[in-house]
């Protein structure tokens, strides 16, 4: 089930909708939706675009790159403690301080440039802890 076609078919299908519905609801004939769902057409970007959003699935799953349908949002994740937020400013810290003075930080020599990775480092690394958080943590103690 890896193809196009058969996520669309799959998506048409969990909401229950004929080909003839989803072709009136994205502003396609009947018929581009059989040829979509048998891998003979393509949809342009922005009927992709209208598919994704009416099943609120990611691009990424319709073009075959993500494995799940729906985008992991920021609210699906569990929120940090202020235990993994000082874990996590450590942990910066130390990362940084071993990038500084070593060939990996290239050229960026100047201050902007040395908040701008600590920002993204920041970001992904929260972002990490949430999903780990999320993905590791037993139903039971799920909030």
């Amino acid at each position: 089930m890896n193809s196009f076609g058969a996520k669309l078919k799959s998506c048409r299908k969990d909401m229950s909708l004929s080909q003839k519905e989803l072709g009136q609801k994205i502003g396609v004939a009947e018929s581009t939706i059989s040829l979509y769902e048998s891998n003979k057409r393509f949809p342009d970007a922005e009927t992709l675009q209208k598919i994704s959003s009416l099943f609120n699935v990611s691009l990424d799953y319709l073009l075959g790159n993500a494995p799940c349908k729906k985008p992991v949002s920021p609210t699906d994740l569990p929120p940090l403690t202020p235990k993994d937020e000082r874990d996590i400013a450590r942990d910066l810290e130390n990362m940084i301080e071993s990038l500084d003075g070593s060939a990996a930080m290239g050229n960026a020599e100047g201050d902007e440039d040395r908040e701008l990775l600590r920002a993204s480092l920041e970001t992904a690394m929260k972002i990490a802890k949430r999903t780990a958080k999320k993905k590791f943590t037993p139903k039971k103690y799920q909030k």
